[in-house]
């Protein structure tokens, strides 16, 4: 699949640098974003890349989308100039969209329902790793779909993962994302409890962190998260208002296949409280202000 020509929709903060991968790795990107100058920034002194006009333009045998969340996915396909109109009118015969959002794995499967009467192939691919996997091309990748659907955009999935697994059919890469992000808000939440109460207790925090990173505590997200402890500096990184979706889609996964979520409602409720009081945009590890 290399060298052929892909769509790439949604060139934000995560988006942008693995369009960039993919631009590396000799695919022709036709890319698309809300705010032109995103994708502009991604195309510039890459010949291989064209900046188009709507999402319809973007349009290719393969779409990869990178948004927020399904609303938006959804409107950026059904839209009048969206892209199913530009597979309509190109005429494009079974094209594959690779959902890579975080999205709800009962909603997606739904909608790959329908969208398979337009003729067209679903994959969800949710991805792990943040902003500095994105750049780096070693995000972790949980795709879902048929088989055959899989193994027609995992040259593109290969180009922006380190590690790509196919998980089982459509629903199945945002399942397991789920699973991700349910870990992420509990650990969070923990390590917000155990900073709260090491500076509590007069304890060097540095020293604390070094000591917990060393032992059975240790894990990714202390180790990337320490900074943010010693110097209070929670701004940028993953957002809390969408550490708060993830737990949501977590719960309602949890409650459909009756598995007891309360670790994940206490983890989504601080969230909820970041949101109300205005710390929505932070990175999730600011949950420890909703601690102490």
């Amino acid at each position: 699949m290399q060298g052929t020509s892909i769509g790439f929709v949604g060139t934000g903060p995560m988006g942008a640098p693995m369009a960039r991968n993919l631009l590396e790795a000799g695919f022709d990107v036709a890319l698309w974003n809300r705010t032109a100058s995103r994708a502009e920034d991604v195309a510039r002194d890459q010949p291989r890349a064209t900046v188009v006009g709507t999402p319809a333009e973007a349009a290719r045998a393969a779409v990869v989308v990178m948004l927020p969340d399904l609303p938006q996915v959804r409107d950026v396909v059904e839209r009048p100039d969206g892209l199913l109109a530009g597979w309509r009118a190109a005429e494009v015969a079974d094209p594959v969209l690779v959902v890579m959002s975080t999205v709800s794995p009962v909603a997606v499967t739904a909608w790959a329902e329908e969208l398979a009467a337009d003729g067209v192939r679903l994959v969800d691919a949710p991805v792990s790793g943040g902003v500095e996997g994105a750049v780096a091309g070693s995000l972790s990748i949980m795709a879902g779909g048929a088989d055959g659907d899989v193994v027609a955009v995992r040259p593109v999935l290969d180009a922006m993962g380190a590690t790509v697994r196919h998980l089982g059919p459509v629903g199945a890469g945002s399942l397991t994302k789920t699973c991700n992000q349910i870990v992420v808000g509990g650990t969070l939440n923990a390590l917000a409890e155990a900073v709260a109460i090491a500076e509590a207790g007069g304890l060097d925090l540095a020293t604390v962190l070094e000591v917990l990173g060393a032992g059975l505590a240790g894990s990714r997200l202390l180790a990337d998260k320490s900074r943010r402890y010693l110097t209070g500096d929670y701004a940028h990184g993953g957002a809390c208002r969408t550490q708060l979706k993830d737990l949501e889609f977590g719960i309602a996964a949890g409650h459909a296949l009756g598995v007891d979520t309360a670790l994940t409602e206490v983890a989504r409720n601080r969230y909820q409280r970041m949101v109300d009081r205005g710390d929505a945009e932070l990175d999730h590890s600011a949950v420890i202000r909703v601690v102490v």
